[in-house]
């Protein structure tokens, strides 16, 4: 009596699940010679290159609202020499003794005349200006408006002519500024991955017309519709995963050479922004980000054709 053969040389029949070489032999297609591909790629890198941007715009910001929450300014605004060095000595001696200050620096005259020199001229020619004596105060807690008023009283006494000023409401407009480059930055990314969700939406339109026919006789043999989706999702996943690791590339190349270029400013203010490696990893998962976009838009378009043609 002869043995049966075993169960793997068994032939499979019934509702067998379409995947792996099967799917490939279904919907045939050369990876990386059409367009969504290379679509996906340029879009990944502008979206890795806005969010790079948007990152380091964003640590700028916290950075420099952490220095300069509890930074003061003081200007002794006297036009007689003798009277504003002798206000800024009083000014300097009052704010040492108040609990609230850190440290305090009054600036020499002579970096005062060269940080101007480039407007006012040099102090040797005659500067008719008469320019205020500063300094600079670290507040042990924010320099909130109450704080301000409150040492703007203290000094009154002793330093009729200084002036209390928060440095932090000097950057305002600069703090506006980057917070309206951030909703840009988003905006972009926004609008890239509604892009990249039409290439792909047409991509897979395409895909499923030209292979109608095929569909419909897997149909009869019994496939279903959640079969016929994951086929040509695996297609697209595919050309996403390849477009988005050639974009991830473009895209880390680029915001690396313009960190490059911004780091030769040397500029402290400029240094803060840049990239953390928890930002780099965040950035990483931007083709993960694509390719689950692009899988979900093509199930979705699949599964909607497959309705319309029963």
């Amino acid at each position: 009596m002869m043995r049966p053969p075993p169960p793997e040389r068994t032939q499979k029949t019934g509702r067998a699940r379409f995947g792996g070489e099967r799917a490939a032999v279904l919907v045939p297609r050369r990876h990386l010679s059409g367009p969504v591909p290379w679509v996906i790629a340029i879009m990944i890198a502008l979206v890795v290159i806005a969010a790079a941007g948007g990152l380091a715009l964003g640590n700028l910001a916290k950075t420099a609202r952490g220095e300069l929450s509890g930074a003061v300014t003081v200007q002794i605004i006297e036009a007689n020499s003798a009277l504003r060095e002798e206000q800024a000595v009083i000014a300097a001696q009052l704010l040492a003794q108040d609990p609230a200050v850190e440290s305090l620096r009054t600036v020499p005259q002579a970096e005062l005349d060269e940080l101007l020199e480039p407007w006012l001229g040099t102090a040797e020619a005659g500067n008719p200006v008469p320019i205020p004596a500063l300094i600079d105060v670290q507040l042990r807690r924010a320099a909130s408006e109450a704080e301000i008023a409150r040492l703007q009283s203290l000094l009154k006494r002793g330093a009729p002519a200084a002036r209390v000023d928060a440095q932090s409401h000097w950057l305002q407009p600069v703090y506006s500024a980057l917070s309206a480059m951030q909703y840009l930055a988003l905006t972009m990314i926004a609008l890239l991955l509604l892009t990249s969700v039409a290439a792909v939406w047409l991509a897979a339109r395409s895909s499923f017309a030209n292979h109608r026919d095929t569909v419909e006789i897997v149909h009869l043999l019994g496939g279903t519709d959640k079969q016929i989706a994951r086929i040509f999702q695996r297609s697209v996943a595919i050309d996403a995963m390849l477009g988005g690791i050639v974009g991830l590339a473009l895209g880390a190349a680029a915001s690396w050479l313009i960190a490059r270029q911004f780091s030769g400013l040397e500029s402290g203010m400029v240094s803060a922004g840049s990239l953390a490696p928890v930002d780099w990893f965040v950035i990483a998962l931007i083709p993960l980000l694509g390719v689950g976009i692009a899988m979900l838009t093509a199930r979705i378009t699949v599964t909607s054709a497959l309705r319309r043609m029963l």
